[in-house]
């Protein structure tokens, strides 16, 4: 059960960004500077107090590239990630690889007495997010997960007025994460991608951000999933791929409400009602939570009313900059080690049930949060 602790801190990410000491200088390494990790990078280069101390990838047109974005610190550069973790002057790391990789990483900068920011998920299987969870309780440092749904403002606060009754009580949730096409086959990450073992498919690698949105709104993980899942449109392609296409998921949790989610790769882009969307349903209607969280009540007659209208834009770094800022100044996480094992966890408790074609239950993947 996610309780109201763990709400509360997901609500406190609009608060969390208060200004960083800039007289305290927090050593940084980043560990994978691809895709997601050069994002990464760019959001650490601006928070006040980071100093970018090392780089570290495989590929050596992204160490370059990240080296001169970083030049402002010159960094140093590493092809092994040991090496950063080794580093005594770095206070904080960060973990941008393939998902497979996370929970080793992670636990082993936990270990060493970092503090880590660990891209989402944190584990592909339960053993990866056990490993985690144990390594993030015995530490004293602080631990961000990248789920960074939970620092925008307007999902801090369409989910609190949902938790304070708004449309009453919640009973069900249909959602879905849909994509126009599938991920490059040829792109930066098409080494990994397509082999589940490593990023665990769409579901465990993507969907993870849409399914701890609805864990957050309902205040409470699935206790079981029952789905199917297939490869209907990319039939080997590429060669030897082992991840789904597309899948469909039921997800019951506490108090018997019930959840659909469904995720394709074969989205037209002009079919209406987009690739994205999560409706929340309680007994005095219901929200529209992506976007612009927005209320629709059961009286045919009523106008639909805005939730979480931004008065501001988001800071689009917020998550990294609640992170350094609990580092200097001990604020609030978006986000802690409980939020990223349950995100993790919903995700591979559906991915289980799609693989075996039967209803699973939380309980069987051994992990206590």
């Amino acid at each position: 059960m996610v309780n109201r602790r763990v709400f509360l801190l997901g609500s406190a990410a609009a608060a969390a960004v208060s200004a960083q000491d800039s007289r305290q200088s927090v050593g940084t390494g980043m560990i994978g500077v691809g895709n997601r990790g050069s994002y990464l990078l760019q959001a650490a280069l601006a928070q006040p107090s980071a100093k970018i101390l090392a780089l570290c990838d495989i590929k050596p047109d992204r160490l370059d590239k990240a080296a001169t974005a970083a030049a402002r610190d010159n960094p140093a550069t590493y092809s092994d990630w040991h090496r950063i973790i080794e580093r005594k002057d770095v206070d904080a790391v960060f973990i941008a690889t393939p998902p497979d990789l996370h929970s080793e990483m992670a636990v082993a900068a936990l270990r060493a007495g970092k503090n880590v920011y660990c891209e989402k998920p944190i584990g592909v299987t339960p053993a990866q997010v056990r490993a985690v969870v144990e390594a993030a309780k015995n530490s004293n440092k602080v631990f961000v997960p990248g789920q960074q749904l939970r620092s925008m403002k307007e999902y801090i606060e369409g989910v609190r007025k949902i938790r304070e009754g708004i449309i009453g009580d919640v009973i069900m949730i249909k959602a879905q994460r849909h994509a126009t096409a599938d991920l490059p086959h040829d792109g930066t990450s098409g080494d990994w991608y397509f082999d589940v073992n490593r990023s665990g498919g769409y579901l465990i690698e993507q969907s993870v951000h849409n399914l701890d949105l609805c864990n957050w709104v309902i205040g409470a993980h699935p206790l079981r999933a029952t789905g199917f899942g297939g490869i209907l449109f990319y039939k080997n392609d590429p060669p030897g791929r082992t991840i789904f296409d597309c899948g469909t998921l039921s997800y019951d949790y506490p108090g018997g409400v019930m959840m659909s989610f469904t995720q394709n790769v074969f989205h037209p882009r002009g079919l209406p009602n987009g690739n994205q969307y999560i409706y929340v349903y309680g007994t005095k209607g219901a929200v529209n939570l992506m976007g612009t969280p927005t209320m629709y009540a059961l009286a045919d007659n009523s106008q639909p009313i805005v939730l979480g209208e931004k008065a501001q834009p988001d800071d689009p770094h917020a998550h990294i900059a609640a992170f350094y800022n609990a580092i200097v100044n001990g604020g609030s996480l978006p986000a802690d080690i409980t939020i990223g094992a349950t995100a993790a966890l919903t995700a591979i408790l559906g991915h289980q049930a799609m693989t075996r074609q039967q209803v699973v239950d939380w309980q069987s993947m051994g992990v206590e949060l």
